[in-house]
């Protein structure tokens, strides 16, 4: 089991950027397919953006793709979700999420939460002027 601890949420105005990070331990992040998800008050968890292990291939809800962006730095067991051009329709609470295994064995993406074996906590993005 790996754990998953978000940082760097935060309340900024609409149009600003923000970057998340997901730090990881208890296991190499090489061993897992990484992904983001988020959740607003009374809405279902949403997919976001997800990325496979190495090399890294990426996947995005056509909700935040152009805008966000999910990168991972296995040297520092660390995987990022930048995110430009912030809406106000873009406040929640923001996850990361990850699944073990490699590209042989399983897929690296799936929009389903359940797909996931392990999760943080979770971090608070709100957008408003």
């Amino acid at each position: 089991q790996v754990q998953l601890v978000e940082s760097g949420g935060g309340l900024v105005q609409p149009g600003a950027s923000l970057r998340l990070s997901c730090a990881v331990s208890e296991r190499p992040l090489s061993e897992y397919a990484m992904a983001w998800f988020r959740q607003a008050p009374g809405k279902e968890r949403e997919f976001l953006a997800a990325i496979s292990w190495v090399p890294a291939h990426t996947r995005y809800a056509d909700s935040v793709k152009g805008r966000f962006s999910i990168s991972r730095d296995n040297a520092k067991n660390t995987g990022y979700l930048q995110m430009n051009s912030l809406k106000p329709e873009d406040t929640a609470v923001y996850y990361c999420a990850a699944v073990s295994g490699d590209e042989s064995s399983k897929p690296y993406y799936s929009p389903y939460a359940g797909y996931y074996e392990d999760w943080g906590q979770g971090t608070q993005v709100t957008v408003s002027s």
